[in-house]
């Protein structure tokens, strides 16, 4: 599906990056309406990736990051199945502004496009919803995930179907996989917004740096 298709159905993937995203989540914020349409869409990605992280680690201390975190859907989700330690990063201050009390540890407002001002090896786990979309976040933030996480840290990710290749993810996963920087444990479709037709792939990687 193109960017125009797709952009008829979930207007925000229109935008092209930037202060435009950014200005649109501070208006999608406005009486919760944001948290209002993952209802009313049946956004499945936050419940599928934990799950799906969850399948590959028991160990509920770990530091994990929730890249991405919006008003922290991905966060509720992991305190629900008894993951504790956490932070949370977005670019929109006002989405932060939402994420309900007692979810992460700390909030962090950065650029997942930019290199982030976080000390290698910090974490043991990544989940990143969303983010990689149209208009979003491009494939070199793969390259600081890994660098944030120690070794035999899990990345659980989507990817929309839409930009998997137009966005060159496929070949910075390869990348990735060839240079011994990950390994991928699990590759698999989600249903990620069925009701609009939108489908993600959702990745589970393993660092091996």
């Amino acid at each position: 599906m193109s960017q125009k298709d797709i952009g008829n159905k979930i207007p925000i993937y229109k935008l092209k990056a930037g202060k435009e995203v950014e200005d649109y989540y501070d208006e999608w914020t406005i009486e919760n309406k944001y948290d209002k349409d993952m209802v009313d869409w049946k956004y499945s990605g936050p419940q599928e990736t934990v799950t799906l992280f969850k399948k590959h680690n028991s160990k509920k201390e770990i530091k994990i990051l929730d890249a991405g975190c919006g008003t922290g859907l991905v966060g509720v989700e992991l305190k629900k199945n008894g993951y504790l330690n956490l932070d949370g990063a977005d670019f929109s201050q006002k989405m932060l502004d939402l994420v309900p009390k007692n979810i992460y540890e700390n909030l962090f407002k950065i650029d997942l496009n930019q290199k982030v001002n976080i000390a290698d090896d910090t974490y043991e786990g990544i989940t990143c919803v969303g983010t990689f979309t149209f208009g979003h976040v491009n494939p070199p933030a793969l390259d600081e995930m890994i660098r944030i996480c120690k070794n035999e840290s899990l990345i659980c990710f989507t990817i929309n179907i839409g930009i998997y290749e137009e966005y060159g993810f496929d070949k910075k996963i390869k990348e990735l996989e060839d240079n011994n920087s990950w390994k991928i444990i699990e590759f698999i479709k989600s249903d990620y917004i069925a009701s609009k037709g939108v489908n993600a792939w959702l990745v589970l990687a393993q660092v091996t740096k």
